[in-house]
């Protein structure tokens, strides 16, 4: 199987690099992307739009040999929503890490502070202590060092998302911060953040305890977890 790896805000394809050994150790074809505007090089970053960052990854499907599992962290659970919407009968599965697809219209987030057009990554008192759970001071140390600001449109420009053969493609969503218990009882109260999750018509659940970043917290068992999620397939 194609895993294409979709990092969250900041990151770039680098930050799977102690999960990537486990899953093609498995057998599986690993790309981890690092999208337009993420890599410190790039002409222009602050044009960078969220449709760029979509199309860069319908563009890794369509260069795939078959199907494709997305998997995508954080944010990039969203980018990775989108490339279903746009390639329904390619991808055999969406794997959120500590995500939730966005629906039509929404913003990745709203709330993230803008300098000359950019969102650098915050001071670590932005985050709860949720996220930062298990994220040492060696750990905070190597994210910060690595972290690329991220340009401001793909954090607050509206998903666009047009086909609702995006809810037949299978999803697993690995909870970090909160319990999948959680999720589900945002399902049934209708909460608007789970509102595009809770159309998705064949939902697993998976449950791996700690921050935000898992990928830097607990790789191996991240790992482990996207190995099952495809084994779902």
């Amino acid at each position: 199987m194609h895993l294409i790896l979709i990092p969250g805000f900041w990151l770039d394809g680098a930050s799977w690099r102690d999960v990537t050994p486990a899953l093609e150790g498995a057998g599986h074809r690993v790309r981890a992307l690092t999208l337009p505007g993420l890599d410190p090089a790039d002409a222009d970053r602050a044009t960078v739009r969220l449709r760029d960052h979509v199309a860069a990854v319908v563009a890794a499907v369509d260069e795939a040999d078959g199907p494709v599992v997305l998997v995508g962290h954080s944010a990039g659970g969203a980018i990775a929503h989108a490339a279903a919407d746009a390639r329904p009968g390619r991808v055999a599965r969406v794997v959120h890490v500590d995500a939730v697809p966005s629906g039509d219209g929404d913003a990745l987030t709203d709330r993230l502070p803008v300098v000359d057009g950019m969102i650098p990554l915050p001071d670590w008192s932005a985050f709860g202590e949720e996220s930062l759970r298990d994220l040492d001071d060696e750990l905070r140390a190597a994210f910060r060092a690595q972290a690329v600001p991220l340009p401001a449109a793909v954090a607050y420009d509206p998903q666009v998302l047009t086909d609702e053969r995006r809810y037949d493609v299978p999803a697993t969503v690995i909870t970090c911060e909160y319990p999948a218990a959680q999720l589900r009882e945002w399902i049934d109260e209708g909460h608007p953040y789970v509102a595009e999750l809770a159309a998705v018509r064949d939902v697993d659940y998976v449950d791996l305890p700690t921050g935000h970043w898992p990928q830097f917290t607990r790789p191996a068992e991240l790992a482990q977890a996207i190995l099952a999620a495809v084994d779902r397939r």
